[in-house]
């Protein structure tokens, strides 16, 4: 069914649950998502569905809406007391929305089918797209518990937006993330898909934002408070422009001011130690770490 002007509405303020690598899984049976950094979503889960229970929701791609199952998967609290809950969205292989799936994402799908048919069939095992050949499905929560929109990022969009992305600077695009502006000069045929990865940007780092309180990793502190507002800013570890990663493990949390800092400095980031080094020899430890 087509979702009705109500419907649309509600994909307006959205928030983000999760970004999957597709696969096999994704393209046939649905999606595990873990709840360890998103805040919102585990809150609506925690009062919509309780462990142990599966429940009906409906998933919105491209303006149509699709059935499919919720599953808050149970497990023995007492054995395992800190764990987060874990979901699973759930369909069936000959479903609407895994055949919509397997078309959108068809390079994918041709690739994971080629490799799983040059196997025997006790020998398949998973596959994974090469790197430069991954798209991927992201999630986003809406305004009624039972009801998620799909973003699909497609080989192509990748294509396209890298093409943009070379003549980019890395910190006028991470103002562009933080502060939710659009590049006037792209074209129209490029706008789609520039929207569709800069939201998806956009929405992790808020996700990251929320998690930390609005606080900086690096000093700890929520400097804009004080003001009545939150000001802190979401950094890319290896510059986005050139990686083209946005997952969470590649993005920090920090003030305006080590922001700019690291952005003239260009300190080398430590991932073991999880330290910035600068060329003089001073270093800024991450000391609040909740996803790195």
């Amino acid at each position: 069914m087509v979702i009705s002007m109500r419907d649309d509405r509600m994909i307006n303020d959205n928030y983000y649950v999760y970004k999957k690598e597709v696969d096999w899984s994704v393209l046939h049976q649905g999606v595990s998502i873990p709840v360890t950094i998103q805040i919102v979503f585990h809150n609506t889960i925690k009062k919509f569905l309780p462990r142990g229970q599966s429940t009906d929701i409906f998933l919105v791609l491209e303006g149509k809406t699709y059935k499919a199952r919720l599953v808050n998967q149970k497990f023995d609290e007492r054995k395992y007391p800190n764990r987060k809950d874990i979901l699973q969205i759930r369909y069936h292989p000959q479903s609407e929305i895994a055949e919509r799936l397997r078309s959108i994402f068809a390079v994918s799908y041709r690739y994971i089918l080629e490799q799983r048919n040059s196997l025997p069939e006790n020998q398949r095992k998973f596959i994974k797209v090469p790197d430069e050949q991954k798209e991927y499905l992201a999630i986003y929560t809406t305004d009624y518990p039972d009801t998620y929109l799909l973003e699909c990022i497609t080989l192509e969009d990748t294509r396209i937006v890298k093409d943009i992305m070379v003549r980019e600077d890395e910190q006028e695009y991470e103002a562009s993330i933080n502060y939710n502006t659009v590049d006037p000069t792209a074209t129209i045929a490029a706008v789609n898909q520039i929207v569709k990865i800069r939201k998806l940007n956009r929405a992790i780092g808020e996700t990251l934002k929320l998690l930390y309180n609005y606080c900086c990793q690096i000093c700890g502190e929520n400097i804009s408070a004080r003001y009545g507002v939150n000001i802190v800013e979401s950094h890319h570890l290896d510059p986005f422009v050139k990686s083209f990663n946005n997952n969470a493990e590649n993005q920090v949390i920090i003030c305006p001011n080590h922001h700019r800092i690291i952005h003239r400095a260009r300190p080398v980031f430590d991932r073991r130690k999880l330290i910035f080094v600068y060329q003089n020899g001073v270093e800024d430890r991450i000391i609040l770490n909740q996803h790195l």
